[in-house]
């Protein structure tokens, strides 16, 4: 195959979704619960990641057994809760960052209730300001917050240094529903939601840009869920 992406249409892409899913090893039942209450319960869910998206982090936290963790955008949590459930052996730290009272509440209620404040931190504000406060090297970085603000948070995070030698920054959601391609590549988003993410799509694209002209990083943007970018060292780079 000369293309790296399938031409799906949306039922198709939907029955894909379904397979991959089913050939997956799963979330566990906790995290199905918790997925299952924020999509009822929030207006705006579609900010959350999948069940499989899910699946991939256990996987990518149980493969690359990270020591520290930072998430930039904790929504109602179920991102945080996957990355403990895949640094169980590891017993990873990880710092999540929320700015809405609205998901904090959600957050803390969450973490409460199924028992992992042992090693998940939560601090509250923006993400601009508290990113600045942290120590430290962070192994696994997940980046899933306000759109406009990527460029700087990635930034903030290689000027700081606090992204460790062999770590990686994985950023959500870069393709904006495909507004960041183009007006075009969305047909199926509705007009009510389709203003907010055709802006989200003109700053993610920049970002993008933005990225591949630092030298200090290697970048590698996947077509995978909502487009996925990830971010390393270049080998022998002069890190903060």
């Amino acid at each position: 195959m000369l293309g790296s992406i399938l031409p799906f249409n949306e039922e198709t892409a939907d029955r894909v979704s379904a397979y991959c899913e089913k050939n997956s090893h799963g979330i566990p039942d906790a995290l199905v619960e918790h997925w299952e209450w924020t999509r009822t319960r929030f207006p705006d869910a579609d900010k959350m990641s999948s069940r499989l998206q899910g699946s991939w982090m256990i996987f990518t936290a149980r493969d690359r057994k990270p020591k520290r963790i930072l998430e930039i955008g904790c929504y109602s949590g179920y991102s945080a809760l996957a990355w403990y459930e895949g640094t169980r052996d590891t017993k990873a730290e990880i710092v999540t960052l929320e700015y809405s009272p609205k998901m904090i509440a959600a957050s803390r209620e969450a973490f409460k209730k199924y028992g992992v404040g042992d090693r998940v931190k939560l601090i509250e504000g923006p993400a601009e300001n508290t990113l600045k406060t942290l120590e430290g090297e962070f192994d696994l970085i997940f980046v899933d917050a306000n759109k406009d603000g990527y460029a700087g948070y990635v930034k903030t995070i290689l000027d700081q240094g606090l992204l460790s030698a062999n770590g990686i920054i994985l950023c959500d959601n870069v393709f904006a529903r495909g507004l960041t391609i183009g007006p075009d590549c969305a047909p199926w988003l509705n007009d009510h939601v389709r203003p907010y993410w055709n802006g989200c799509g003109q700053a993610l694209d920049k970002f993008s840009t933005g990225l591949m002209e630092d030298p200090r990083i290697d970048v590698l943007l996947l077509p995978v869920f909502d487009g996925v970018t990830q971010i390393r060292w270049k080998d022998g780079a002069q890190r903060a």
